[in-house]
């Protein structure tokens, strides 16, 4: 292909980043197409089954086909949960379809500790929201803006629907996991003071006078700590002490001494708690240890 060099009428620099697709027809013949979509791109990907390593991959039909990658499998998911979407989905749905994914498409993921169960189905969930994001939100970004006031209030708006969106996803994720392990509770329970998150294990059990203080727990999910974490303290006050579920990417060693004089206890997936400062005293759960806490004191 002597003119596939300088003179190619699409190596322009609005195409870098562009995929190249070339389809042989005859021995000498090819159809091109310019896919600058990354959905596109995706798509014809996991539809192959190919991923374009470096600069190009290869399709050959007539070959054994190869093995469809996790990744490529997830993606394959989110373009047919994505292509009919009109107007932004719950986030129910974003954790059902992310979960849909994730069941369907790795091997023995339930047989992976739920700590790794709980990480993978908040980063899976992200991946899907920022694709149905960009699928929605494009033109709305791209739109011309009245004034600054127009443009800050469009950008309000999608920032706030993303920081609603991350809290009620690992509310979800933690409810679908503490169900499959057998823990019994309520989610936000009406007539419990402050409206706990999680409370253990049930709000029927929390009315109840003589039902032992010992074997009721109380749960507040926080993605971040920062100074929302005191809100628990003034939740199901029959209860002295309080866990807070987060995710937090490590807390300071003067919050978590706070955190400490203040009874509270936190549940942290594994995989996190290497980011967190030793020395301050503090009770800290992985998920899989919490479930194995929470089952002791009820039994």
């Amino acid at each position: 292909m002597t003119r596939f060099g300088r003179d190619f009428p699409f190596l322009v620099s609005d195409n870098i980043g562009s995929l190249l697709v070339l389809v042989v027809t005859r021995s000498a013949t090819f159809h091109g197409y310019v896919l600058d979509t990354e959905d596109d791109i995706n798509q014809i990907q996991a539809t192959l089954g190919i991923e374009v390593i470096g600069s190009w991959a290869l399709y050959d039909s007539s070959a054994i086909p190869s093995v469809e990658t996790e990744k490529a499998c997830i993606d394959r998911h989110f373009t047919v949960f994505s292509e009919t979407i009109q107007t932004f989905p719950s986030t129910t749905w974003f954790s059902d379809k992310s979960r849909t994914a994730l069941l369907e498409c790795v091997k023995d993921f339930l047989d992976k500790k739920i700590d790794l169960q709980l990480v993978e189905l908040i980063e899976t969930e992200y991946r899907l929201f920022r694709r149905v994001e960009r699928l929605l939100s494009q033109n709305e970004i791209n739109r011309l803006y009245k004034s600054i006031d127009d443009f800050l209030s469009t950008a309000a708006k999608i920032l706030n629907r993303r920081k609603a969106r991350a809290g009620r996803s690992l509310e979800n994720h933690t409810e679908y996991i503490l169900n499959k392990a057998g823990i019994p509770f309520d989610m936000r329970p009406d007539d419990v003071d402050g409206r706990p998150d999680i409370l253990i294990p049930g709000k029927a059990q929390y009315k109840n006078p003589s039902w032992p203080d010992s074997k009721l727990i109380v749960i507040g999910i926080k993605t971040t700590c920062k100074d929302r974490w005191r809100q628990v303290l003034n939740e199901a006050r029959r209860i002295s002490r309080k866990h807070i579920l987060t995710i937090q990417q490590g807390i300071s060693q003067n919050q978590l001494k706070e955190m400490h004089r203040s009874n509270v206890s936190l549940i942290v997936p594994k995989p996190i708690q290497k980011q967190y400062p030793y020395g301050s005293g503090i009770e800290m759960f992985s998920l899989e240890e919490f479930v194995i806490h929470v089952k002791r004191r009820l039994s």
